[in-house]
């Protein structure tokens, strides 16, 4: 059976066509579900007749995601949630001075087995499948109903590769931004991606208005094959290309991370050749001191990092150290990953 929380309005709209009904109960049943919260197809206002046939045609509202637990601390809320298949994932509640910020998982797993990332590294399973749209969008609802907090923004830097799995994901963008639905601006929604270029290309003929984050993590192709593979694949110069197209083409900034690791890629030459790489590029720097994980690496000292800091902004780079969330309940940017044996 079908989730409907999986459906674009459009989607939904041709279903009721397709009855002999008026589309206009897509909008009727959207703003139910998504501003109502209601929980059963029989609180719909609608007549007997389209009640049966929904409750017949879909699953119930309370199948797709299941709330399981969550740790919180004062800045952030780490949630698992278990899928219908017995699988999990876990998704992060950032709480900012402007609202709060959901990073969801878009895939059970990871295939882009980069080194420093708890969430699918080479010595690990990978990607066990794809989320549909309906399972990213509970993320949001079941985090709001757990946690009696409002979500204003979205970023897709969960567990999986956002655009590895690009055809969900967009549906998922369309159903959220959907003004009878959750109403997320664009703005308000970010991808991030370490850098398949074919999608981000994809991505740039597309309507909406995103926000773009890179995964770079090194300026140079000898230091980022050693730690994404995906490099191999789309060397940096590709994936830099592409990137300063997608920003010319919206017009906006990309969000530029770079993890910083000790002794690999924060030194200062390291810092003067992403100056060189980033030039020309509408783009600022997002430095993100490393989470510790079970995988070998260290963080920058903060001298270290503020020192980079410097040199890109002297090289007129605007740069920003990211606030540090969840990483006392290991939910912080590299440390997502299930243990309770459900994925992976």
């Amino acid at each position: 059976m079908i989730n409907i929380y999986g459906l674009t309005i459009e989607n939904l709209e041709n279903y009721f066509s397709s009855l002999g009904e008026n589309k206009a109960k897509a909008k009727i049943v959207y703003n139910a579900i998504y501003k109502e919260r209601i929980n059963d197809f029989c609180e719909l206002s609608l007549s007997t007749r389209v009640i049966d046939r929904l409750n017949c045609d879909f699953e119930k509202l309370s199948c797709g995601l299941k709330f399981i637990r969550h740790e919180n601390s004062v800045e952030a809320a780490k949630l698992l949630f278990g899928l219908d298949d017995g699988n999990m994932v876990e998704s992060v509640l950032m709480r900012h001075d402007y609202g709060n910020s959901l990073c969801v998982s878009t895939q059970v797993g990871c295939n882009m087995g980069c080194a420093f990332c708890e969430s699918g590294p080479p010595t690990k399973k990978g990607r066990a499948r794809n989320l549909k749209p309906h399972e990213i969008v509970l993320q949001i609802l079941k985090t709001e109903a757990a946690l009696s907090e409002k979500v204003s923004r979205v970023t897709l830097m969960g567990i999986g590769e956002p655009l590895d799995n690009f055809d969900n994901v967009m549906d998922f963008i369309d159903i959220i931004g959907e003004s009878q639905g959750l109403s997320f601006a664009p703005r308000h929604i970010t991808i991030s991606t370490c850098g398949l270029v074919e999608r981000i290309e994809q991505l740039a003929q597309i309507k909406t208005h995103n926000n773009l984050a890179i995964s770079l993590n090194a300026p140079t192709d000898e230091l980022r094959n050693a730690i994404m593979p995906i490099n191999k694949t789309h060397g940096i110069k590709e994936l830099i290309r592409a990137t300063k197209a997608y920003s010319d083409k919206k017009n906006k900034k990309t969000t530029i991370e770079y993890i910083m690791l000790e002794g690999f890629n924060d030194s200062n030459e390291c810092a003067h050749a992403l100056c060189r790489l980033l030039d020309g590029i509408k783009c600022y720097v997002n430095l993100i001191p490393y989470n510790q994980t079970a995988l070998g690496f260290k963080r920058s000292s903060p001298e270290t990092i503020a020192q980079f800091q410097k040199i890109l902004s002297q090289n007129g780079i605007k740069t920003t150290i990211r606030r540090e969330f969840g990483k006392d309940i290991k939910a912080a940017c590299g440390q997502l990953r299930a243990k309770n044996g459900g994925i992976l």
